[in-house]
């Protein structure tokens, strides 16, 4: 399945409406994505170790939902296959006190991937433009000069994470941005399966509730940052979130169109390295 149709571009403020959170492209079922899914996750695991091996460029995968939209979900199964030795996954909470002592992408910055590795950010610095925006409250904690904090604010973070992004891409860090797109009754179906199954409890929250309160105000977010934020170089990929099996296959599609755009192979001994292979091969034959 090609992912391009879920890929936003430049400027578009219409993505969340053009895209819908229920649909499945041409797939219909979930049996149907099954094959497709593993056939990803194979392709995904023979390009991690190219990347690893390559030692050149870095893989960040950030993703953004409302609560319930199935982070965890996809990144469980989308990097099933993929050698946990080669990925990091940050999950970014409310800050702590050493961190508002920074700027806030100072947080983000600490846990970049390295060359050749796979970077996950199961939400993201992108929290400074949907839940500070959201919740002025938390603006007003952050401690910034009052004359930095203006009606052009987020225009300004904008600017500054394209800045960012634009940094990391320039020194080999491939950026892949997904929000997984929920619709509001199926985040409702979610959060009372949390309530009624005692084994799902522990994922509920009360805060849950008031931050679907604010459905509106964070759609509405979410379609700027999105449209001001989505580049070539940093794509953000409206995921359709009701079906999870889908959601699945859409990222683990848009993850592969990425690595295969590089190119990546493993690297070729040197003459020196060569001799020293065929001296190693000679010594192992020797032994009885």
């Amino acid at each position: 399945m090609d992912a391009a149709p879920f890929r936003v571009r430049a400027g578009d403020r219409r993505a969340l409406t053009r895209i819908g959170p229920a649909d499945t492209g041409h797939l219909h079922s979930k049996e149907s994505a099954s094959g497709h899914l593993q056939k990803g996750i194979e392709r995904l695991d023979a390009l991690q170790k190219l990347l690893w091996a390559q030692d050149r460029y870095s893989l960040l995968l950030i993703f953004q939902g409302m609560d319930g939209a199935g982070k965890d979900h996809v990144i469980k199964h989308v990097m099933s296959g993929v050698n946990p030795q080669g990925t990091d996954v940050h999950s970014f909470k409310q800050p702590s006190a050493e961190e508002l002592d920074h700027d806030y992408l100072w947080r983000a910055t600490q846990a970049l991937p390295s060359r050749g590795r796979i970077g996950i950010f199961n939400r993201s610095y992108y929290e400074e433009v949907l839940v500070v925006r959201v919740h002025p409250e938390v603006l007003a904690a952050q401690k910034l000069p009052a004359e930095r904090v203006g009606r052009d604010i987020w225009k300004h973070r904008f600017e500054d994470i394209n800045g960012f992004e634009r940094h990391l891409w320039r020194n080999g860090t491939i950026i892949r941005k997904f929000f997984l797109h929920v619709s509001r009754r199926e985040q409702r179906n979610r959060l009372l399966a949390r309530l009624d199954d005692p084994a799902k409890n522990w994922k509920f929250s009360s805060g849950d509730l008031v931050e679907r309160e604010k459905w509106r105000a964070y759609q509405a977010a979410y379609a700027d940052a999105i449209a001001a934020t989505s580049q070539p170089h940093a794509p953000w990929y409206v995921v359709p979130a009701d079906y999870k099996w889908f959601s699945a296959v859409v990222v683990a599609d848009a993850i592969v169109e990425a690595l295969e755009e590089l190119d990546l192979s493993f690297p070729k001994p040197t003459p020196m390295q060569r001799r020293e292979l065929r001296a190693a091969r000679r010594r192992l034959l020797r032994e009885d």
